[in-house]
């Protein structure tokens, strides 16, 4: 028979508790908590669960044709058609918009001049202003790694030592010495359980894009305006040629009104009248010349270069860039995937939604998962004791009880810059429209202009070889051949300008079409 023990009366015999036991117990009570409590955290913090609204592309009616295109309802009806004298050149044929998909790619080679050509592609890889706007493309997305680091766990390490004097007992004796080395690790990790950084994720990434959308709009700010200068050199020069070439028929007139003179045909009026024309044109010259110069000292910049860089390879005289036969343009429900600043637009209204989701998370709580680890001693070799470590791990929450409005007001301050954002989308949308529609009309008209000024300028040749050669034979008076050749100049003139400004139309036509920052691809032959 088996015999127990303990006070008389028992019937078992008394235990006695395990301390190692209870803390092994304590311990892994606290380790499921804490597991509980990060599983809970983990499926709290789904994708699907983030406050705030979420971004969708807002709808644009766009119209289904350009309302100033060939047959349009806003188009220009010609009102005149070149006469078979007018001299045709490359930049008086006619060049009509079509419908047909815009191919704007590379746009400035339709232009077919290889110097315009090389130039730009100098431009696109050594502009300053170009290279500022890649240089925030990398601080745009380098902020959105900074953003996305909120997303995982953060952890510190640190060491410490320090040498303590404490006084002996009783206040007599010299101090004593003690040193403390301490060492340690702390973590934490903010669970993401309403989706306040993830929203914030999403807004840097939208400002990704929008700094992207800002590069473009820049390469294709830069684009048009190197063409246009060059446009604006190309034009003056012509003008010089021309104010050159009348200066020697106008030199030509005085020297026969000069013996007209001294053969006491003419008086002396008509003589002096023949100086002065003269004097008129040559002191057009230098103005011009300076024109000139300007011109390429603003390429030079625009390279990225000192300003006189060009001039030994710009100040050979060039024709005007001739326009192409056909501008496709496309439909306007094309320019919102294709022009930069409605792109850019686009997605800083994608940012300004997601912040309203970063707002709105303050009004939730926020759980967070910490843990520290720390050795102490008072020698290394103590430190480097597992005995003398201590330890910490838990979750925690924070809930913000009473803020006197400030998160509600924050949230109403992000959702009004929504709004802003966009009120500016849509307005974005109808600039780009009015832009390519004035294109449009200015392109048609100076078109028409060109073709008269052209006629013009034929009609005023004859003219000045008619009076010529009758004031030469003495049927007619100075005065005649003097406003004949005045015509003459004013109409070359203004039909060089028109040819500028055919081919600024055309540049700008291209630049709101939102044409040359595509990946180009294969370069054509």
């Amino acid at each position: 028979m088996q015999r127990t023990t303990g006070r008389p009366g028992t019937k078992y015999a008394s235990t006695t508790t395990n301390p190692s036991v209870t803390g092994a117990r304590s311990a892994a009570a606290a380790r499921a908590l804490a597991a509980a409590a990060l599983s809970a955290c983990a499926l709290l913090a789904q994708p699907g669960c983030m406050v705030g609204p979420d971004y969708h592309p807002p709808a644009v009616e766009m119209p289904g044709d350009w309302v100033s295109a060939p047959g349009g309802p806003g188009a220009i009806t010609p009102t005149t058609r070149p006469s078979a004298t007018t001299q045709m050149t490359s930049s008086s044929r006619p060049s009509t918009p079509t419908s047909q998909p815009a191919e704007v790619v590379q746009w400035w080679r339709t232009f077919d001049d290889p110097v315009l050509d090389s130039l730009i592609d100098r431009a696109l890889t050594s502009n300053l202003d170009l290279l500022q706007a890649t240089s925030r493309v990398r601080a745009a997305r380098a902020s959105r790694r900074v953003a996305s680091s909120a997303l995982y766990p953060n952890a510190n390490t640190s060491a410490d030592y320090r040498r303590a004097r404490a006084p002996s007992t009783g206040g007599r004796g010299r101090d004593s010495g003690v040193d403390l080395f301490q060492a340690g690790l702390d973590a934490s990790w903010e669970v993401d359980v309403f989706g306040g950084v993830r929203r914030g994720v999403e807004a840097s990434e939208a400002d990704v894009r929008a700094a992207v959308e800002d590069r473009r709009d820049v390469m294709i700010t830069l684009v048009s305006e190197v063409a246009l200068n060059y446009a604006d050199l190309r034009a003056v020069q012509r003008e010089l040629v021309i104010a050159r070439e009348n200066l020697v028929s106008q030199r030509r007139s005085t020297d026969i009104t000069r013996q007209k003179f001294e053969t006491g045909f003419v008086s002396r009026l008509d003589t002096v009248n023949a100086e002065a024309q003269v004097a008129t044109t040559e002191s057009q010259l230098p103005l011009l010349e300076a024109d000139a110069r300007r011109a390429i000292y603003t390429l030079g910049v625009l390279l990225g270069r000192e300003p006189g860089a060009l001039l030994q390879e710009l100040t050979a005289e060039a024709p005007i860039p001739p326009t192409p036969p056909e501008v496709p343009v496309g439909l306007p429900s094309a320019l919102l995937r294709r022009r930069p600043d409605v792109r850019r637009a686009e997605a800083s209204l994608h940012a300004a939604t997601a912040r309203v989701g970063v707002a709105t998370a303050d009004l939730f709580p926020r759980f967070s998962l910490t843990g520290a680890l720390n050795f102490n001693g008072q020698t290394v070799q103590q430190m480097a004791n597992w005995g003398n470590r201590s330890w910490s791990f838990g979750p925690s929450v924070s809930w913000p009880l009473f803020d006197a409005g400030r998160i509600r007001a924050n949230i109403e301050v992000r959702s009004a810059q929504q709004e802003q954002a966009l009120l500016a989308y849509r307005s974005t949308v109808l600039l780009a429209l009015q832009d390519v529609e004035n294109a449009l009309v200015e392109y048609a008209a100076e078109q028409q202009h060109r073709a008269s000024l052209a006629e013009a300028v034929t009609a005023n040749r004859r003219a000045v070889e008619l009076s010529t050669t009758l004031y030469s034979a003495g049927q007619i008076e100075f005065i005649t051949l003097l406003t004949a050749q005045r015509s003459l100049l004013l109409s070359e003139d203004a039909l060089v300008r028109s040819d500028r400004n055919l081919a600024a139309n055309l540049i700008a036509l291209y630049k709101a079409l939102g044409g040359g920052w595509e990946d180009p691809g294969p370069r054509r032959q």
